[in-house]
């Protein structure tokens, strides 16, 4: 049989082939040599970092204990990939756009900056992946015994064995983890390594099951005759448990930190999920095609109580095949050592990103500039965060004695981190989500699966025995298997059931009922219109910002040289006027786009805002880091800016070209308008006065009456000549202003008298009279003049059963405003634009004039120096009029 030292030494070449293939991939990365390194190849295998020990050495144990169950946990994935990799696609192009560095990342920055909830998810993370880490190592820790128990004169102690075995991952985690300080900067190495260790992992398993069927079982044939007479072969399906394991899979093949890692962060090309949506169930197909005849096979060969997480490595050593098992060994080291790895560099970034970073901030308040090396602080803080995790799985083994089986580990990390779902779904489908509803709906999760599954799986002291019998406080409804009085559920599903619909409802129901800040809103949109939107959100303003303090923190971040090319860069978009590019908004919004990508897009946030703005940050900016909103979307730069311009033109172009059309057809309208005006009361001048002049015999009230006619068509005659003369004086310039002092109040008096005086239709108008004390220095006749034209419009227009007008007035910063609303239906949406246009008249059912009343008004109001303006959005018609309470001869 192989020895204890012997399998020590195999490792040991192992891990430095690892090492190996790892530096050449990072080598050859760097020399932009070896294409196949962004390969869809290489990203689908990449994937199988899902498949850890669990998967490996725990699917047997599954399968044993608990039949075809064990297939739920590859349905999941295989579901996600085939039937929604539509959603992965935009999950992938938001964490590529927003530039990303962790799931925290990408919650944080859909939400508005929120330091809560990125922390909540990093703490969630956190917990959930340290009893996953402590898995894999006693996954190592249990396929090293099987071999120490037959040598046990060997090197292999369990103590310090699982001490060196988690110091030697942390330390490769280190080396090919934290090379590159930019998470967006794919590290080729370690994907590289975990493409290399997924082929291993398969060929193993693989290699075990073919040795079973045909090397033990006797062949196909033979081999489903034995999985027939046991009972894996019964077809007992759990309803309830397969859809909750299914469901459960799915969630955390989305949300898992090293499933996001690898799938959305080293991610090259979107592309490359076409192949993995295929290529990966694939993988996950042959991963389990041997795992029931493995686990038929030892519950027949071996002895009753063998474990049947370790099937695959006692069933070969049963027959006497040390190699086997050396090869099944190195197989389920590969399956943990992917894991951890990952799984260091995720939860490092995030703890680094989300708590130390705006820790180091605020100790550092107001020193973004001139503070020391940035870039070892990160480097060292993640280098930290990875031991320190490491060191918490480690612990986390010690403690627990490592008696549970595989699978139930697996499953209850699955519930905890499947509590991101919601409020992830939610952030990519909805844009009425809010920060308010991700926390709360998260908490209210998290708090669930804690109580109802965490701390009962854990037992005494952390859960009371008389807390699971009687509830807690005694209330039996809060009976953590039985919440409500619901029994008989089993454990899994019942925490599943109401952690998951009862933070889905919170957070649906906290959603509605608060009110996202504009940043969500924008944050919102982009991301669920991910495939539309590519501006980015703009805000900084450069004018206290120095060039040259924007250098010296971007060389301590991204290192001197690349800082370098990034400025020179810059300088030559601005046309190279200097060596140092202006800090305008569009430099201050890349060069926090690049940043983020260093140090997360809260971090770089507060550090350029340490500079631009001045001043300290606030706490809150600080603590912002795990809400970092990659709030700038990419652009390439000038050629996309110039296109955006021309759009813009063009766009401007075709509306003033629809305007100058329906200004032309409303010139025709009013020249037809204008003869039918004109001839009409020429018409009745003329018949009446033929009446008058060839009728003998006319009785007094009858020649009193025709005359009244011919005065009142007169009449009518002059106004349309005077409005049309009025408008051409005022067009031209040629007024003259009557320049007096009076109060606004005597304006508006006289103004309402005069238009509804002898008006056959009433309306009530109010005024707050205090507000109208105010002095105006104007020509006061002319300003009347548009106060008529708006009250006789109110009073001739207004479709309400009892109109009303309301008129208030405000002086703001020495000038006065004047709003003059009505309670119709006011102006439709499409004739707004051109309410002040010459001829305009809304409706020929409705217009009495030809159109000219409004267009004197604004022509007053310029010469006046103010303005008259449509207000939209107060219920009915509404007009502002604004100027200055003092003329000034410059406005005129």
């Amino acid at each position: 049989m192989a020895t204890i030292n012997t399998l020590i030494l195999v490792c040991l070449a192992y891990v430095v082939f690892l090492f190996a293939v790892a530096f050449a991939a990072d080598r050859m990365a760097a020399a932009r040599r070896g294409t196949w390194l962004r390969s869809p190849l290489i990203y689908t295998l990449s994937l199988s970092i899902y498949c850890t020990a669990w998967t490996f050495y725990g699917a047997v144990g599954n399968a044993a204990r608990s039949g075809l169950e064990f297939v739920t946990i590859y349905l999941g994935p295989t579901l996600v990939m085939v039937s929604w990799w539509w959603g992965l696609r935009k999950l992938v192009r938001v964490g590529r756009s927003q530039r990303v560095t962790s799931i925290a990342d990408l919650l944080s920055s859909r939400y508005g900056k929120s330091n809560t909830l990125a922390v909540c998810v990093t703490v969630l993370a956190v917990l959930g992946g340290t009893p996953y880490i402590a898995l894999q190592l006693q996954s190592i820790t249990l396929s090293f015994s099987i071999f120490a128990e037959a040598d046990p004169s060997g090197l292999y102690r369990e103590g310090s064995s699982v001490f060196w075995v988690a110091a030697g991952l942390a330390v490769f985690a280190i080396l090919f983890g934290t090379r590159n300080l930019d998470v967006n900067e794919r590290h080729h190495g370690v994907v590289t390594a975990i493409a290399v260790e997924a082929v291993v992992k398969l060929f193993a398993l693989i290699a075990v099951g073919v040795f079973v069927v045909w090397g033990i079982a006797g062949g196909v044939g033979p081999m489903m005759e034995q999985i027939d007479a046991s009972e894996i072969g019964q077809w007992n399906v759990d309803a309830g448990r397969w859809t909750t394991f299914i469901f459960l899979s799915a969630a955390a093949f989305i949300c898992l930190p090293r499933m996001f890692q690898v799938m959305v962060v080293e991610n090259d090309d979107e592309s490359h999920l076409r192949t993995a949506a295929w290529a990966f169930p694939l993988y996950l197909l042959l991963m389990s095609l041997f795992v029931v005849p493995i686990a038929v096979v030892g519950l027949d060969l071996l002895p009753e109580g063998a474990n049947p997480d370790l099937f695959v490595l006692t069933v070969p050593l049963s027959q006497g095949n040390d190699w086997l098992a050396m090869l099944s060994f190195i197989g389920g080291f590969s399956s943990a050592t992917s894991m951890v790895i990952v799984s260091a560099m995720a939860l490092s970034t995030m703890v680094s990103n989300h708590v130390v970073m705006p820790i180091w901030l605020n100790t550092h308040e107001g020193t973004g500039s001139v503070s020391g090396d940035v870039r070892s602080i990160v480097l060292i803080a993640r280098r930290v965060s990875i031991a320190v995790i490491m060191a918490l799985g480690y612990f986390y083994y010690r403690l627990s004695g490592g008696g549970a089986a595989l699978a139930s580990i697996g499953l209850i990390a699955f519930a905890g981190i499947s509590q991101i779902l919601p409020a992830l779904v939610g952030g990519l489908f909805w844009r009425g989500a809010t920060r308010t509803g991700a926390l709360i709906g998260l908490s209210v999760g998290f708090i669930l699966w804690i109580y109802t599954l965490l701390l009962p799986g854990m037992g005494a002291p952390w859960m009371p025995e008389a807390v699971m019998q009687n509830g807690l406080f005694g209330l039996a409804w809060l009976r953590p298997h039985a919440l409500f009085g619901i029994e008989g559920i089993d454990p899994m599903v019942h925490t599943v059931m109401w952690s998951l619909s009862l933070n889905t409802i919170a957070f649906c129901v906290a959603s509605l009922l608060s009110f996202p800040s504009p940043l969500e809103r924008l944050q919102g949109a982009q991301f669920v219109n991910v495939f539309d939107h590519s501006v980015s959100p703009g805000g900084w303003s450069g004018s206290v910002a120095q060039s040259e303090d924007l250098m010296i923190m971007t060389q301590r971040i991204l290192g001197t040289a690349p800082a370098q090319e990034f400025f020179q860069a810059e300088a030559e978009k601005q046309g190279g006027r200097s060596h140092m590019p202006e800090p305008t908004p569009g430099f201050l919004n890349r060069l926090e786009r690049e940043l983020s990508g260093s140090v997360g897009t809260a971090t770089a946030h507060a550090m350029i805002a340490q500079i631009v703005g001045g001043s300290s940050v606030s706490v809150e900016d600080l603590l912002a880091v795990a809400d970092e909103s990659a709030q700038l979307l990419e652009y390439s730069g000038k050629l996309e800016e110039k296109s955006s311009e021309l759009s813009r033109t063009a766009r401007q172009l075709r509306e003033a070209n629809t305007k100058l059309t329906q200004i032309s057809e409303q010139k025709d309208s009013f020249l037809s308008q204008v003869s039918h005006e004109l001839r009409t009361p020429m018409t009745s001048i003329r018949a009446f006065s033929e009446i008058m002049r060839d009728t003998e015999g006319l009785s007094r009230e009858e020649q009193t009456r025709y005359a009244a006619i011919i005065h009142d068509e007169a009449l009518r005659l002059t106004r349309l000549l005077d409005d049309l003369l009025d408008l051409s004086v005022l067009e031209n310039g040629q007024v003259n202003l009557n320049l007096s002092d009076d109060s606004l109040r005597s304006v508006l008096d006289r103004a309402v008298s005069s238009a509804l005086a002898g008006a056959e239709r009433k309306i009530t108008v109010r005024r707050t009279l205090t507000a109208e004390r105010m002095s105006l220095h104007t020509d006061l006749d002319r300003l009347g003049q548009v106060f008529i034209n708006l009250i006789s419009n109110a009073q001739k227009y207004c479709d309400a059963e009892e109109p009303v007008l309301v008129i208030s007035a405000h002086d703001v910063g020495g000038r006065v405003i004047i709003d003059f609303i009505d309670n119709g239906s006011g102006i439709p949406p499409g004739a707004r634009s051109m309410v002040f246009e010459k001829f305009a008249r809304v409706g020929v059912d409705k217009a009495g004039g030809a159109g000219l009343g409004l267009a004197i008004c604004r022509e007053i109001m310029q010469r006046l120096g103010g303005e008259i303006t449509y207000l939209p959005g107060q219920g009915g018609a509404a007009f502002r009029v604004s100027m200055p309470l003092a003329f000034q001869q410059a406005a005129q």
